[in-house]
């Protein structure tokens, strides 16, 4: 009788005999992430223009948008206490806008009865430049053509990174939801 190796290709679920997913990993991953991308932006040279997108948003948007249900609609207070004291924003503008987001996003999401990557990137674009304008208003600084324009790259290059930020959280719910070898 010929003996099979069970992480040979011969046999594709002998390999996934004995494992299970990892709670801890699969319900804190997000979080983690997210927490991460908030504490992110402080490693950067710091600039009279803000260039760096608010990557913290933009991957609570992608986890929300990516994987829905996944984060509770409270999340956006917790994640955005967090944010807040990174960011150098005023005290409570992240909680708000954070919350905001997800409750706004949730509501739209109610009434869809279909979503594509394109209406996903869309909705992400609204949320992002709210989130930079409103965040802008709620700094103090004056609301000026001059702020706009100084505003515009960091909203453009935040725009066009929710693609990779969908990547990323895509690899990172593989990884969450990926078998682990359980002891005994």
């Amino acid at each position: 009788m010929e003996r099979i190796n069970p992480r040979s290709r011969s046999d594709p679920y002998g390999s996934r005999i004995n494992r299970s997913h990892s709670t801890v990993l699969a319900n804190a991953m997000p979080w983690i992430s997210i927490l991460l991308a908030s504490f992110l932006p402080i490693f950067f040279i710091a600039t009279a223009l803000p260039l760096l997108p608010p990557t913290g948003f933009l991957l609570l948007i992608a986890w929300r948008l990516v994987r829905p249900g996944l984060l509770p609609v409270w999340a956006g207070f917790p994640l955005g206490l967090f944010d807040d004291l990174f960011s150098g924003q005023p005290f409570g503008s992240a909680i708000f806008l954070w919350s905001a987001a997800l409750l706004a996003i949730e509501a739209m999401e109610m009434r869809l009865p279909w979503r594509t990557f394109v209406q996903d990137w869309f909705t992400a674009g609204i949320a992002v430049a709210l989130y930079c304008l409103l965040g802008m208003a709620f700094s103090g600084a004056p609301p000026s053509l001059a702020t706009l324009i100084a505003l515009g790259p960091q909203i453009v290059l935040s725009i066009l990174l929710f693609p990779l930020a969908a990547r990323i959280v895509a690899a990172l719910d593989r990884l969450r939801l990926r078998r682990w070898r359980t002891l005994g």
